[in-house]
């Protein structure tokens, strides 16, 4: 595995443990952002924060960055929804710090770049990934 790419791993790996803590340390704001048709906010937020951190310890274990990867790519279209409601309803993560309108709207798109971020771990690694000690 490349530098950079071992890089962008453990960037990722360690976003996705800190986001998934936070689900539990403050879960108001992700609460805030569940769309109501989705059902129970705290038990959802928990949940999602729950994968965050499960996928982010994933990507870590070579054994498992495939699967953790399918999962955060999954988890990512998961939540997706609580970010369209967001940037609809003009929902603050924050009240207290609002981010201009069209930052919920520029969230959006980064979706897609962290479903392409998470699939770059989701292939077969190469023969020279294999070769050296499982990354």
């Amino acid at each position: 595995m490349s530098n950079l790419k071992r890089a962008l791993l453990y960037l990722l790996a360690v976003s996705m443990i800190a986001i998934g803590v936070a689900h539990f340390v403050a879960p108001e704001p992700f609460e805030r952002i569940v769309p109501p048709f989705l059902g129970d906010a705290k038990l959802l937020v928990l949940v999602s924060g729950f994968f965050e951190v499960a996928g982010g310890v994933g990507l870590l274990i070579p054994r498992t960055r495939r699967a953790a990867a399918w999962g955060l790519i999954a988890l990512f279209v998961a939540v997706f929804p609580a970010n369209v409601y967001m940037a609809v309803e003009g929902i603050q993560l924050n009240p207290d710090k609002p981010m201009p309108e069209w930052g919920a709207w520029l969230r959006l798109p980064f979706q897609f770049l962290f479903i392409a971020w998470a699939a770059w771990f989701a292939g077969r690694p190469t023969h020279a990934e294999d070769a050296r000690s499982g990354d």
